[in-house]
């Protein structure tokens, strides 16, 4: 088991190199911006970095294999040396997270979960490094259009395991598979609150549970915020999701999500603090 899984959870700091992420597109989209966002993010305590060369915000443009890899392979080499904390690659292509994996990635995450390239099950299996296998419908161009379920909780949980069996006869190990619902992916507001309401249902089929909700629009749909000021939603989401059971969380607030989560934690294990507050 890789080590960021035995944590009883953890912190995935997300590095955009790109010009057209939702949140953060463009502000990263260099090298040493990149590197230096992802240094600062392991300063404050991320367990693990991720780093994405394509965005897959709804309606982003397909990006092409060089074009990805000369966006991240220097980033992914430059951390992976310096951080000191493991590096997930963040794409949909096999090629590229082969390409990753070679120059210092450790884990592959991959929206599509297998979907958009069917060598991606064989890599994983080849390499026996965690892959995160999330759940999304059509394509980022497409998948917002006109997402429908009869019951989103069900309906993600047997896509998932199809997706888990898909990897399995490939051969990647249990141990190395975590689920992720998708969060805003081909999902409507309700279905992103249900899917975060009922995480148990997914964590009960005994992998880890990864979320990714920090500052997305169902978030600014709540609060009436803009994506600058969701913070404290993206908090709030998170802490649901740890008590009911997600394990690893994507965010782009690494303290601010660490404290939450600690004291989370330390409530549910009635565990006492080395200081004293007023």
């Amino acid at each position: 088991m890789h080590p960021v899984l035995a944590k009883p959870f953890a912190v995935m700091g997300i590095v955009n190199v790109t010009p057209d992420s939702f949140y953060d597109g463009g502000r990263h989209a260099s090298c040493e911006a990149a590197v230096a966002h992802g240094l600062r993010l392991a300063a404050e305590g991320a367990d693990i970095l991720d780093i994405g060369g394509e965005s897959t915000r709804p309606g982003a443009r397909p990006v092409g294999e060089d074009e990805e890899c000369v966006r991240v392979l220097p980033v992914i080499a430059a951390l992976a040396r310096e951080s000191g904390v493991p590096i997930s690659v963040d794409t949909t292509k096999a090629a590229v997270a082969r390409r990753a994996l070679d120059a210092g990635a450790a884990w592959i995450n991959d929206v599509s979960a297998g979907r958009f390239d069917p060598g991606m099950p064989r890599l994983a299996a080849e390499r026996a490094c965690p892959v995160i296998l999330m759940h999304s419908r059509e394509t980022p161009a497409t998948m917002q259009a006109r997402p429908r379920y009869g019951d989103v909780v069900a309906e993600v949980k047997r896509e998932l395991l199809a997706f888990v069996e898909t990897f399995s006869a490939a051969g990647v190990a249990r141990e190395n598979v975590i689920l992720d619902p998708g969060i805003g992916f081909a999902k409507r507001i309700e279905d992103n609150l249900a899917l975060l309401r009922h995480i148990g249902a997914l964590a009960s089929l005994g992998f880890p549970v990864c979320v990714g909700a920090s500052r997305k629009s169902f978030v600014g749909l709540i609060t009436g915020r803009d994506k600058e000021e969701r913070l404290w939603g993206s908090l709030a989401a998170a802490a649901a999701a740890r008590e009911g059971g997600a394990r690893i969380f994507r965010v782009h607030d690494v303290k601010e999500t660490l404290d939450v989560l600690k004291v989370i934690d330390a409530i549910g294990r009635g565990a006492e603090t080395s200081g004293r507050a007023s």
